[in-house]
């Protein structure tokens, strides 16, 4: 049997049995992003309408899942020479936007860079950091964060 983590008002909701009639109530958007990391190990993280996050968005038409993933990093961060190291889970979280509720399933990659340059936060996108966050600080970005991300960067091995 499939288990489904689903994150709804940030609580887990473990859904495990007939998945189609749980996602049907929503609209269902696929997204992907990126677990970055440089030559120091640290990783990359974003500041969006208050939470720490990772870099992430919505598949465009005749995309790749994967090119989704390193087209927003880029985007999101400033970046350039990202390399997709191995896939990694799936999450799923749960929100509303104009009166309409969405389940976003987002593919998440590990990615490396040999980024060394400015890193510009995509403004636009309401992100207004981004930094390179060392393994010791993780813990400390995880207290404002979502649990979908929690989940991910301490489950990642």
């Amino acid at each position: 049997m499939q288990t489904y983590k689903v994150y709804i008002n940030n609580e887990c909701k473990i859904v495990t049995d007939n998945w189609e009639r749980f996602s049907s109530r929503y609209s269902v958007i696929d997204a992907a992003g990126g677990v970055t990391y440089n030559d120091k190990r640290q990783i990359l993280m974003i500041f969006r309408n208050s939470y720490w996050d990772l870099p992430k968005g919505k598949l465009e038409p005749y995309e790749s899942i994967e090119d989704c993933a390193i087209r927003e990093v880029k985007e999101e961060c400033g970046i350039n020479s990202l390399h997709i190291v191995k896939k990694l889970v799936n999450t799923y979280h749960v929100y509303s936007f104009n009166n309409q509720e969405f389940l976003k399933r987002t593919f998440w990659f590990e990615m490396s860079t040999k980024h060394d340059g400015i890193l510009l936060p995509q403004i636009s996108e309401g992100i207004t950091k981004v930094e390179w966050v060392s393994e010791k600080d993780i813990e400390t970005r995880l207290e404002n964060s979502y649990g979908s991300i929690q989940d991910l960067l301490t489950n990642r091995g």
